[in-house]
């Protein structure tokens, strides 16, 4: 196992241990976890955010130390997205909620909508890959998911934090045109759009071959 991938599974050893602290904290009756200060920011979801940002720092570093010191590996290869995954979803999925132990983080209405349409896009764009590497054909990134790859970087953050610094100036806004909100709205769309494409510019690898 070089860097590279120590540090992809290194992500995937923070992401399980965060998701189980989360599990934990949810099974404490009676707690609830102060804000930071005066301001509108869980501590909790401080923490999380600054997980986030660390995991979303790591996969920058080891996708760069493997390409430029020609380290790339079929384990990393594997363990990559899965790590990009668990640490996307995994936050999506505990936004879709408001634990007991944060009462004060204001969470999206609809927002499980958007994280299952961003979830049921990646099975898609996985279950098409699979495909085609039982095929032999190689699909290539289009702009389009690294576009939403950024965005849902940008967008978790600021979820996390509560639409700070945001919050100064759109806190009287109606909770749909909150700017986090509308980031989120954003991330969704490039997601299924990404998704669309990836099927129609790849949707030969989904016909079978005439004998």
């Amino acid at each position: 196992m070089n860097l590279p991938t120590k540090i992809t599974f290194s992500r995937i050893v923070l992401i399980a241990l965060m998701i189980i602290t989360l599990f934990v904290l949810s099974c404490i009756p009676d707690l609830v976890i102060p804000n930071v200060g005066n301001s509108n920011i869980n501590w909790l979801y401080l923490a999380l955010c600054i997980v986030f940002v660390i995991g979303a720092l790591s996969d920058f570093v080891d996708g760069y130390i493997a390409r430029k010191y020609n380290m790339v590996t079929d384990l990393g290869k594997f363990l990559d997205p899965i790590a990009d995954k668990l640490l996307v979803n995994s936050i999506f999925i505990f936004l879709c909620i408001e634990p007991s132990f944060a009462p004060n983080q204001e969470v999206l209405n609809l927002m499980f909508i958007f994280v299952i349409i961003m979830i049921a896009r990646d099975l898609v764009v996985d279950a098409l890959r699979l495909i085609a590497v039982q095929k032999k054909i190689v699909i290539a990134a289009n702009i389009f998911g690294k576009a939403k790859t950024v965005a849902q970087m940008i967008t978790i953050p600021f979820l996390l934090l509560n639409d700070w610094p945001f919050s100064y100036f759109d806190a009287s806004w109606p909770e749909a045109l909150k700017i986090s909100n509308i980031l989120m709205y954003i991330t969704t769309v490039l997601s299924l759009l990404s998704g669309i494409i990836y099927v129609y510019k790849n949707r030969e690898v989904l016909k079978e071959k005439k004998q």
